[in-house]
């Protein structure tokens, strides 16, 4: 588990309509059903509440208290081989079937179990004490006998909450009063939707004019709210006030709300709760990521699938062999009894603790510092990555914005120029009417008041406020009243915003206060231009433009500006012959482009204008298309006044980091939202693209037809980079999915322009469905969280646009270029080491198992075990464990060479180092081994059984440490201990196993030199094998550290 728990946004919204309301039975709360209906809430009054609502507690836990033993056993034994042990297990309570100690067969079982349920364990009690944390916080209530304190699960839908600055708003409420004079307040948002900038909340107008807090107990109103849903950006809701006169009616949105999760970040807030519980908009969207089950694993499934069909077909072949005489059904279950260490109980245990170990060891990195690990069950999937799918804005750049054109149509302005710029701003002439100003500056006069105008606009269509903080010298008050520059932050919902406003302060009109009904800009000569703000209609990702109605008060015109991407402004705007051409050649030199417009409007053409607003505004249904339906009225023949270019610059070492991925095979798509001119610059400009590959980029298609001529043209170029905007490429999938998938994963880098974050998962799905490799992505904000939840590998990058991607995702680095490393390095090791670490468990169990079957086979297939009680325990634990398990720090080559030759990487893409042909040879070896062991002692003992297992067990347990030397390519002080200490553990509890050893034989010097014989027989050639190998087909990595 994390300290901070994801809040994930749901994939589709889903619409909770009747046939879902009725749940299982009456009582559908119980089914965690959940009644979903629009409410009325009574201000300050819970009890006249018209259902039942659920606690407001967060409870993130899997189980309680009862529910935990038989939970983990359940999640345990639901997987065929748990069960399988267990039934094994179990089985010697039966006389018949028992073959030795109970403790033979429990002990490692309990093991296992133990280690499992004390991580669960773990996770509960952090998960517990975060929720009891949060469900504990104290807040202040309204109430009738004055302020009284609250718990946070005590909190009810109707109450009146009280929320200080700083403090997380403990339920989803209605905004009523704020203690802020300009009668607004900012919301930090980064743990619901992803976003690090502040929002603009305001409260209900009616409940903001009261005298005091106090009175919102003493009016008769309420809050119409809609049903509770996923959607955290639209609210729908109505607040009325009975005993006014006239009564009152205001519409309530989005700018009304506060959600809980959301922490307030200015002022002191009231507001009236109207979701509790399971009903928070941000319990709602927090959905849980599948579980993701690593390749790797399901490769030693299969594998212990083999050996579980081995040990049945060895058990049926013993019982053949006795002619299937007597109880013949008995003894195969004795034999798969006898059998059983075919199948390694450690094996799951061991790759397990190799799991966390390699997760350690990503998180202590220094050269990747900030890398979190929160998927620790999949690090050996990061060593077999074969497309890359990442986000552009914020993951290959900075999401830094530095304002670098302004283009006027006939004039444009770039870096070098703003003086010019300024020097218009700085001009009186602008203020000049046409008759008074000299003929010989008319010119020079139009362009003045055109970049006037322009600048003027972009200084006032925005939703940034400027916040002035105590800096030491000047305290906070003080530097509001007197427009302190050096006190004064901006806020806003994104960094372009924030930019354009820097670049009007650079050039001499700054914007110096804003609330929710005023703005004030400064002119350089330090006078204070002074706009009531009449309308606002912010940004959505539908609309792709942002509006702003103004009345400059000193001459009292009324203004509307609009802002948006050129796609929507082009139909917009006023015809003109260079829009479309400008906006292209801006894109083309990577600048994120926007079209500013105007349109003067009348006193009566917006009292009209307001009155259909106001009214599609208090419409219950269909809202939305209502109120976009007026502010449409308004937006025609508006005057195109410029085009704004900001450059979004790349992230450190970006371009090398892509380039280290393309040598290791790694295919990297590029997945955005942005335009199609922006994202290609982006993309040759990171050197995604190479300056010697062609790009085809794909034309808009909307038919089938188009699409099939296309994909025809496509086909004919080779070594080519593909373009795709998010359209067309919805049109390729829907008709032609597969030819389609076929070409563009033949592309050396592929592009994909103006996607909706759920065609980037779609992409992913389809990539894995098609091509059957491993896929990573990776995002910084709350439009990848799906593409990296749906990827094998999920990598978020703490960003400007929040933590919610890094939260969702399996790992989560602070920069791009960590990538690199994160794969060449510790994906690379990490596969390898589980491939060999695997490999060996299985080499020790069959090893044991082959010694059984030859032991049996020469005592006339008898189901007798060859050792009993604490030495087949000891074998898999104690005396073997640490030097098989210090596999985990092995390394064939230094991180160095790792990161200057990333085509190493490239031989793991296709499975080498676990495979059937691996698996097989190391079969083969431990048949051979276990055989010369087994038959050796039998050739070599004198009188005593006793003598046959001193001798072969002496032999397995150096035998096995001698083959943990020959696999380890680069040792670790850490090994040689671990070999030492299994060595040192096994002589010293020679002196207990008197029950199964002969103590006075294992001093004699026969002894020794049979042990000696067997040990080298069944070792030496694997290791002259090696050494020829070695030799004359050495393997890549160890050309390059030779």
């Amino acid at each position: 588990m994390t300290d901070n728990i994801p809040l994930q946004p749901v994939r589709r919204q889903k619409r909770h309509d009747n046939k879902h309301k009725n749940g299982c039975c009456p009582w559908s709360r119980c089914c965690g059903m959940g009644d979903f209906r629009p409410r009325t809430v009574w201000l300050g009054h819970p009890e006249k509440r018209e259902q039942r609502y659920p606690r407001n507690v967060i409870n993130n836990q899997k189980y309680n208290f009862f529910t935990f033993l038989p939970g983990v056993l359940f999640n345990q034994f639901k997987y065929f081989f748990n069960l399988y042990f267990l039934l094994l297990a179990c089985s010697q309570f039966v006389n018949e079937l028992r073959l030795g100690a109970l403790y033979t067969y429990w002990v490692p079982l309990g093991i296992v179990l133990i280690i499992t349920m004390i991580r669960e364990a773990v996770e509960e009690i952090r998960c517990y004490l975060r929720d009891k944390e949060v469900n504990s916080q104290i807040y202040s209530k309204l109430s009738t006998r004055g302020t009284v304190k609250v718990k946070s699960s005590g909190i009810q839908v109707g109450d009146l909450i009280i929320v200080e600055k700083n403090q997380r708003v403990p339920a989803d409420m209605i905004f009523l009063r704020t203690s802020e004079r300009n009668g607004s307040c900012f919301l930090r948002t980064d743990q619901l939707d992803g976003e690090t900038d502040w929002k603009l909340r305001l409260p209900v107008a009616c409940t903001q004019r009261l005298p005091t807090a106090a009175d919102l107990l003493q009016i008769r109103s309420y809050v119409y709210a809609e049903e509770p849903n996923i959607d955290i950006h639209n609210f729908i809701g109505t607040f009325t006030r009975e005993d006014g006169d006239p009564p009152v009616n205001e519409s309530l949105s989005i700018e009304n709300t506060l959600w809980a999760s959301t922490v307030i970040a200015s002022g002191t807030v009231v507001g009236v709760v109207i979701y509790t519980g399971k009903e928070l908009r941000s319990v709602m969207n927090t959905s849980n990521p599948k579980h993701k089950v690593g390749l790797f694993d399901l490769e030693v499934n299969c594998l212990t699938k083999i050996l579980f069909g081995a040990l049945v077909v060895v058990s049926l072949v013993m019982v053949a062999l006795q002619h299937f005489a007597g109880r013949w059904y008995l003894q195969i279950f004795r034999f798969l009894l006898l059998f059983s260490n075919i199948v390694p109980i450690s094996l799951r245990v061991n790759l397990d603790m190799g799991k966390m170990v390699f997760s350690w060891m990503i998180r202590k990195d220094s050269k990747i510092p900030g890398t979190v690990v929160r998927a620790s069950t999949i690090p050996e999937q990061l060593g077999r990555i074969s497309y890359l799918l990442t986000d552009k804005t914020g993951t290959l750049t900075q999401n830094e914005m530095v304002f670098r054109r302004l283009h006027l149509g006939t004039v444009a302005y770039g870096m070098d120029s703003m003086d010019e710029v300024q020097s218009h701003v700085f001009s009186p002439t602008h203020d000049l009417p046409a008759s008074r100003a000299p003929a010989a500056t008319k010119v020079r006069k139009t362009i003045s008041s055109r970049v006037h105008e322009a600048v003027k606009a972009i200084a006032l269509v925005h939703n940034v406020t400027p916040v002035y903080e105590a800096n030491g010298v000047t305290d906070q008050a003080e530097a509001e009243q007197h427009y302190e520059d050096t006190c004064r932050v901006y806020q806003a919902a994104s960094p372009d915003e924030v930019s354009l406003v820097q670049w009007t302060e650079s050039v001499g009109l700054t914007l110096v206060g804003r609330d929710q009904s005023s703005m004030q800009l400064r002119t350089p000569s330090g006078q204070i231009l002074n706009f009531t703000i009449l309308q606002m209609f912010p940004f959505t990702y539908e609309s792709k433009r942002m509006g702003i109605i103004v009345r400059d008060e000193s001459t009292g015109e009324i203004t509307f500006y609009m802002k948006g991407a050129d796609v929507v402004m082009a139909g917009i705007v006023q015809y003109n012959d260079w829009l479309e051409e400008e906006c292209g050649n801006m894109a083309r030199e990577g600048l994120r482009v926007l079209v500013v417009s105007k349109k003067s409007l009348t006193e009566e053409q917006y009292q009209d204008f307001e009155a259909r607003y106001v009214q599609a505004k208090l419409s219950v249904h269909d809202r939305s298309l209502k109120v976009a339906t007026v502010i449409e009225s308004l937006e025609m023949e508006m005057e195109l006044l410029c085009l704004t270019g900001v450059e979004d610059q790349l992230q450190a070492d970006v371009r090398p980091t892509l380039e280290i991925l393309r040598n290791a095979g790694i295919k990297v798509w590029m997945l955005t939202g942005d335009k199609l001119e922006t994202a290609t610059c982006t993309a040759k400009n990171a050197h995604l693209v190479t300056r010697n590959q062609d790009i085809h980029i794909f034309r808009p298609v909307t038919t089938r037809g188009e699409a099939h001529l296309e994909l025809n043209a496509f086909r004919r170029k080779h070594d080519c980079a593909l373009v795709i905007s998010g359209d067309s490429l919805e049109v390729c999938l829907k008709f032609y999915e597969y030819e389609f998938m076929e070409l563009a994963c033949q592309c050396p880098a592929v592009v994909c322009c103006r996607c909706a974050p759920t065609q980037k998962a779609q992409i992913v799905r389809l990539l894995q469905e098609r091509t059957g490799k491993l896929t990573c992505a990776v995002g910084d904000g709350g439009n990848d969280v799906s593409m990296i939840q749906e990827a094998d590998c999920g990598v978020g990058v703490e960003g400007k646009e929040g933590k919610q991607a890094s939260l969702a995702a399996d790992f989560s680095v602070t920069q791009f270029k960590h990538l690199g490393r994160l794969l060449m390095v510790h994906g690379r090791n990490s596969y390898k080491r589980s491939a060999a670490l695997s490999q060996f468990v299985i080499h020790r169990s069959l090893c044991i198992s082959t010694m059984q079957a030859v032991f049996s086979s020469v005592f006339y297939f008898a189901s007798v075990p060859l050792y009993q009680g604490f030495l087949i325990i000891g074998y898999s634990t104690i005396y073997t464990m640490f030097p098989v398990f210090s596999l985990v720090l092995d390394k064939d080559v230094k991180s160095e060479v790792a990161m200057l030759y990333p085509e190493l990487y490239k031989d793991l893409l296709k499975g080498r180092p676990l495979s059937f042909k691996t698996f097989l040879i190391w079969v083969l070896i431990s048949i051979y081994q276990g055989s010369i062991i087994m038959y050796g002692a039998l050739l070599l003992f004198e009188s005593e059984f006793v003598h046959i297992v001193a001798i072969s067990f002496t032999s397995l347990i150096l035998t096995e440490l001698l083959m943990v030397a020959l696999t380890i390519q680069t040792w670790h002080w850490l090994m040689i201990v671990a070999e030492l200490l299994s060595l040192a553990c096994y002589i010293a509890s020679l002196v207990f196993l008197h029950e199964f050893i002969d103590v006075y034989f294992i001093t004699t010097v026969s002894f020794l030199w049979k042990v000696t014989v067997i040990t080298l027989v069944s070792c030496l050639p694997l290791y002259i094998l090696k050494y020829l190998r070695r030799r004359f087909s050495p393997p890549n990595y160890s050309k390059l550290t030779s």
